[in-house]
């Protein structure tokens, strides 16, 4: 019935991606919940803080609504190259410290490298620099997959959410036809409940037909509900439109459904009749569907 449109997206999603290289390898998990905003949360390890800008503005260009927690595990899978470092000035130091204080204590003193060395920080360990333009490149490969599968996830369930809002809004178009067609009979049913009443009241008295009349025109009038039917039916046009559309489409859903909801009470007020009551309690109930549903769609 639906084949072929576009499809709003939805805020949930689930995507995992991972990538080797440079020794290391990136596995990263993202999932989103709902949010009036987006919201980005990364968790990776203090090292490669700075990619947490970089993985910021790759989710917000690809989507607008959602809080998205993004999960960066990495795993050294080559052993990093270790240099040794010797503190020349330090050594240096120790070993004129030691001469002086053998010439002190008249002892007999002779510059022994190996002891040398084996004094605190004269020989340090360190390892090699981390080359983060390289290691980017694996990360970005990784969150390349997750936000693949992650989109995909979003546009699927989006999809199962735009057919049955698209099926509610046409089954509220189905009761608004209904009102709509009884519309008509609601000022003839006052009209003839009201020359009854009078008749009544009056008994043989001759009904003012001129007071009788002008009192009808202006229960119709008081009664119309054509404008609210035809905002009402302009704001179903465009939720279809907008579920028809590729973008961002939950906040305008929303303002809309408010709309709609403030047309069928004025509908329900001004009309004051059973029938079209009963299709108004329809029209909300389904209304109400639909308003928790666009709170998953982006």
């Amino acid at each position: 019935m639906f084949t072929g449109l576009y499809m709003a997206n939805s805020m949930t999603g689930f995507g995992r991606g991972e990538a080797s290289g440079s020794g290391y390898q990136f596995s990263i998990e993202l999932k989103s919940v709902n949010h009036r905003f987006l919201e980005v949360v990364v968790r990776m390890p203090r090292y490669l803080s700075s990619f947490e800008e970089r993985i910021r503005k790759t989710l917000q260009d690809k989507f607008q609504r959602g809080r998205i927690e993004v999960h960066v595990n990495v795993v050294e899978i080559e052993e990093r190259k270790r240099l040794v470092k010797v503190d020349n000035d330090l050594a240096l130091s120790y070993d004129k410290t030691l001469k002086e204080l053998a010439l002190a204590l008249h002892t007999a003193y002779e510059t022994d490298i190996y002891r040398l060395v084996s004094f605190p920080e004269v020989l340090a360990v360190e390892e090699a620099e981390l080359d983060l333009d390289a290691l980017w490149e694996t990360c970005s490969q990784a969150l390349s997959k997750a936000t693949d599968g992650f989109g995909q996830m979003r546009s699927s369930e989006g999809e199962k959410l735009t057919i049955d809002l698209l099926q509610r809004i046409n089954l509220i178009a189905e009761y608004l036809n209904t009102i709509a067609e009884r519309a008509p009979y609601v000022v003839s049913d006052y009209q003839e409940r009201l020359h009854e009443r009078l008749q009544t009241l009056l008994g043989e008295v001759e009904l003012d037909g001129v007071r009788l009349a002008n009192e009808v025109v202006y229960f119709a009038d008081r009664a119309s509900i054509t404008e609210e039917l035809v905002r009402f039916d302009s704001h179903l046009s465009q939720s279809r439109e907008a579920l028809r559309s590729s973008e961002s489409v939950g906040r305008k859903l929303d303002f809309l459904v408010q709309e709609m909801n403030r047309e069928i009470n004025t509908i329900g007020s001004k009309a004051n009749d059973l029938k079209i009551g009963q299709q108004v309690i329809k029209v909300k109930s389904e209304l109400e569907k639909v308003r928790e549903q666009i709170q998953n769609l982006e």
